[in-house]
């Protein structure tokens, strides 16, 4: 496919609306998403009803692109835990112990993974006498005040027509950057996030942690494709969310078949212990925004259960995607006619030319080609907009897939050009510029500072004062101060009476 340039003046964002529907459904090969906080998801946040009950297990997106400081070197960013409230405490958000964290990668193009890279955790406790995440502020991943802490070992497994070739353990014992309770409780979570980034033998690099949610898109799509107007758009439904991120980054030539060959497939999935002790897969995400609206009800957890090379059994849900015709219902906005083989081409092979392996077994996955260097200043579109490296070549934390999803799901590459989009185009928060690349995570103490203080103040200091939230009202001091006493003298009441019940209830057969 020959790339499509253009220049990004007079880019219109009429399918605002549409982007977010069409990103759900431009991804009809490879999918789409859309949610609400709490209620709703990104690429793959809550995108099928059994996994919706289990956010711990469940994938919510995939990034595999060229290390942009390290050309030599492929990264895959991995995140978990959708919508993660940042002030969500006391128990904040660990990796799931009785999970198997994989990422697959397929090297030849024959839907089936030859390498498997499994993350697997472990959680400690130092004082379970506490409520406390932390019981002081943090200085380090080893500090004594840091009380719930994780640890994750790796596993590299090579598989030949899916059977076990070998296994070998890659890291063992490799601390988890935390949750980012807050300010006080973590004055310095950037210092944490680099204690947390771990070399391994042969050149490789891992993280786990908390990062901000990288997927920006507006989510508002299942009102009925953004309420049927385009009045409420360009509002980045995840911004002020976290993720949990696992990155790898390795040498390139560990994961490629060949030099000549150089297109891998990857993708992710989770595996829950059950109660008899056997693991079975509960989730599963390579390319973008697939199960949320190419899938019907009926097939979604069946997809999450299942496996590339069984995926001749969606075929008909991308050749006949459902949103296009939604689209037009709603906005008379013509849908391309069916079979869709332009998605199955770009979302379930690869690009011919640029991404598709030779022999290529039409699956479900995020697939790039490591020859093809990264550049300087990266468009957002990606092979819509003549930058090969980006999407869907891989998927940088950059790739405005939404809006690219959205414009091939409306015949961008059948002739119908458009420039639709959701007027989301870029992330809330800057991304880094080395390993793990994924931006910090927000902190859960966030908000207005307490009247009278200032960032260089210690609240502690002031709580004598009698503090009042930012933009209270007039009340003065004194008034304040008895209000204050006369609460603690309640207090002190309220705790007696509370006692004198106690000793009367332990009588009781309940």
């Amino acid at each position: 496919m020959t790339p499509i340039s253009r220049s990004g003046s007079g880019r219109k964002h009429l399918a605002t609306l549409v982007c977010g529907a069409l990103a759900a459904g431009g991804l009809a090969a490879a999918g789409v998403t859309a949610l609400e906080p709490g209620a709703a998801a990104a690429s793959s946040h809550r995108e099928a009803p059994l996994i919706s009950g289990q956010p711990q297990y469940d994938n919510t997106d995939v990034y595999a692109f060229v290390s942009p400081d390290k050309p030599d070197t492929t990264t895959i960013v991995a995140n978990w835990i959708p919508f993660e409230e940042p002030a969500g405490g006391p128990n904040f958000f660990p990796f799931a112990e009785d999970a198997q964290y994989d990422l697959h990668i397929d090297n030849n193009g024959d839907a089936q993974g030859e390498l498997l890279y499994r993350f697997t955790f472990k959680t400690h406790v130092k004082n379970d006498k506490s409520f406390l995440y932390n019981t002081g502020p943090v200085e380090s991943l080893d500090d004594p005040d840091l009380n719930v802490t994780q640890t994750y070992d790796i596993e590299l497994l090579k598989l030949k027509h899916q059977k076990l070739v070998s296994k070998t353990k890659v890291a063992d014992d490799v601390p988890v950057a935390p949750s980012n309770v807050g300010k006080a409780s973590m004055p310095d979570y950037a210092k944490l996030r680099d204690q947390a980034v771990h070399e391994l033998p042969g050149g490789s690099t891992t993280f786990a942690g908390q990062a901000d949610d990288p997927f920006f898109l507006d989510l508002r799509v299942f009102d009925l494709l953004y309420g049927g107007n385009l009045t409420e758009v360009g509002n980045d439904t995840l911004k002020g969310y976290n993720v949990n991120s696992i990155a790898l980054q390795v040498p390139t030539h560990m994961i490629t078949e060949s030099a000549e060959q150089p297109i891998v497939g990857i993708w992710s999935t989770t595996q829950r212990k059950n109660a008899q002790g056997y693991y079975s897969q509960v989730s599963r995400l390579g390319m973008p925004l697939v199960n949320e609206v190419v899938n019907p009800i009926k097939d979604k957890d069946k997809f999450n259960a299942s496996a590339p090379w069984d995926d001749a059994q969606f075929l008909e849900n991308v050749t006949n995607p459902e949103l296009p015709k939604l689209i037009e219902a709603i906005y008379k906005i013509d849908a391309p006619d069916e079979p869709r083989n332009d998605l199955v081409d770009v979302f379930l092979k690869g690009v011919k030319g640029l991404n598709q392996p030779p022999h290529v077994r039409a699956a479900e996955e995020l697939r790039l080609n490591t020859s093809i260097q990264p550049v300087a200043d990266p468009k957002r579109l990606g092979v819509l907009d003549g930058d090969n490296a980006g999407f869907p070549n891989g998927r940088r934390l950059t790739d405005d897939v939404i809006d690219a999803s959205l414009q091939v799901v409306e015949g961008e590459l059948l002739g119908a050009k458009n420039d639709l989009g959701d007027a989301v185009d870029k992330n809330d928060k800057d991304f880094e510029k080395a390993f793990p690349y994924v931006a910090l995570p927000t902190e859960g103490s966030r908000g207005p500072l307490a009247k009278g203080t200032t960032d260089g103040n210690d609240v502690r200091s002031q709580i004598g004062d009698a503090l009042q939230p930012a933009g209270a009202g007039g009340t003065d001091d004194t008034t304040l101060i008895a209000a204050s006493a006369g609460a603690g003298a309640a207090g002190i009441l309220l705790i007696g009476t509370g006692l004198m019940w106690w000793r009367r209830m332990r009588s009781r057969a309940y």
